[in-house]
C-alpha cells in the first residue's frame, strides 16, 4: 500500500468505541491535539497474528497519558482486546498497529480543562521501516544540530506527539544531505538516540548503550538487552561522548518500527555490520516470529 494516502484506504479503524470504515475515522480541525500536541501513541508490530510485547505497549500508553495529565477511560486489558479486534476485522496477521489517545475539540487554548480524551486504534500492512537493501551495509546517520530536551523541560518518558516534531525536523535536515536518519545528542552533548530509535554500540566484544533517563526507554531496547544477556554478551549502560563514536566497531538501532537495524555510517565514520549486531538481529527475528533460537545461539548454549 506504499504511496496510498493514509486517509484513503480500505479497512476499519476503531475510534471511541466504534469500528468505523477507514475513511470515516476523522477528527475536527479545531482538535486540541492538532494545535498543542496533546496526544500520546504507541507503534506496535504483529507477527503471525500475535502483537509483540503487546501488554507492555498498552501499559506504556496509559503511563504516557498519565505523565501529561490526560485521563484515560480504558484499562490495559481493554486496550489489548481492542487491538486484536482491529487485527481481526482487517484480516491482518503481520501488521503495524497504531494506538493513540488525544485531547479533542471540546475546548481550545493552553488550558486543557474541558477537553475529553479520545482514542483510536488502526492497523495496516507495513514492511521494513528502512530500505531492506541497506540491511547488509547499514543505514547512515548524521549528527543533528538539534538536541533532545532535558528531562526537566519536556515529558521525555511519555511517548507524546509533542516530542516528535523535533525528530521530524532533524530527519528532514539530514536527509537533504543524503543520510538516512539523524543522530541526536542529549542536552549535555552526550549521544542519545536517532530520531525514533535507541542506539547500541560495540567495542571489544562489549555492548554499550546510553542510559535511558533522558529519552524514551524503548521496549525493543530492553528486549535487545535481554538478548545480549542471554548470549553472554557483556553490557554496559553509560553516557557516551560523541568523540567515542570513532572507536566503536559496530552500531545498531532498536525500535518497534526499526526492529534491529544496523548502522553503517555516522557522519564520516563507517562501521561493519558485525557479529554482535547479526546475533542480536537474528535472535530478535526468531523471538518475534516465535521460532527456536538461532543456530549461533544454540551452539553457544551447548558450549560450542
Amino acid at each position: 500500500m506504499a504511496g496510498i494516502p493514509f486517509d484513503d484506504r480500505n479497512g476499519f479503524i476503531w475510534m471511541d468505541g466504534q469500528m468505523l470504515p477507514w475513511r470515516e475515522a476523522r477528527v475536527h480541525f479545531l482538535t486540541h491535539a492538532l494545535h498543542y500536541g496533546t496526544q500520546v501513541f504507541e507503534g506496535e508490530r504483529a507477527y503471525s497474528g500475535k502483537i509483540f510485547k503487546s501488554l507492555a505497549h498498552s501499559e506504556r500508553l496509559l503511563r504516557s497519558a498519565d505523565i501529561i495529565h490526560m485521563e484515560m477511560h480504558y484499562t490495559a486489558d481493554q486496550i489489548e482486546e481492542i487491538k486484536y479486534e482491529v487485527l481481526k476485522v482487517n484480516k491482518l496477521e503481520n501488521a503495524y498497529i497504531r494506538a493513540a489517545a488525544w485531547r479533542g475539540s471540546e475546548q481550545m487554548g493552553i488550558d486543557t480543562a474541558g477537553t475529553q480524551t479520545h482514542m483510536a486504534v488502526a492497523a495496516w500492512d507495513w514492511g521494513s521501516y528502512f530500505d531492506p537493501a541497506v540491511r547488509e551495509k547499514g543505514i547512515s546517520l548524521k549528527t543533528s544540530r538539534w538536541r533532545k530536551p532535558a528531562p526537566d523541560t519536556a515529558p521525555t518518558q511519555s511517548k507524546s506527539a509533542s516530542l516528535y516534531n523535533l525528530s521530524c525536523i532533524a530527519k528532514y535536515e539530514v536527509k537533504q544531505d543524503g543520510y538516512t536518519d539523524a543522530l541526536m545528542l542529549d542536552h549535555e552533548g552526550y549521544v542519545a538516540e536517532s530520531t525514533g530509535a535507541n542506539l547500541f554500540a560495540v567495542k571489544d566484544g562489549k555492548l554499550i548503550t546510553p542510559i535511558a533517563d533522558r529519552f524514551l526507554n524503548g521496549i525493543t531496547r530492553r528486549t535487545a538487552m535481554d538478548l545480549a544477556k542471554a548470549n553472554g554478551i557483556p553490557l554496559e549502560e553509560r553516557r557516551i561522548k560523541p568523540e567515542e563514536l570513532e572507536s566503536f566497531e559496530e552500531i545498531f538501532l532498536t525500535g518497534t518500527a526499526a526492529e534491529i537495524t544496523a548502522v553503517g555510517k555516522i557522519d564520516d565514520k563507517t562501521y561493519e555490520v558485525g557479529p554482535i549486531t547479526r546475533t542480536i538481529r537474528s535472535d530478535y527475528e526468531d523471538l518475534v516470529h516465535g521460532r527456536a533460537p538461532s543456530t549461533a545461539k544454540a551452539a553457544r548454549a551447548n558450549g560450542a
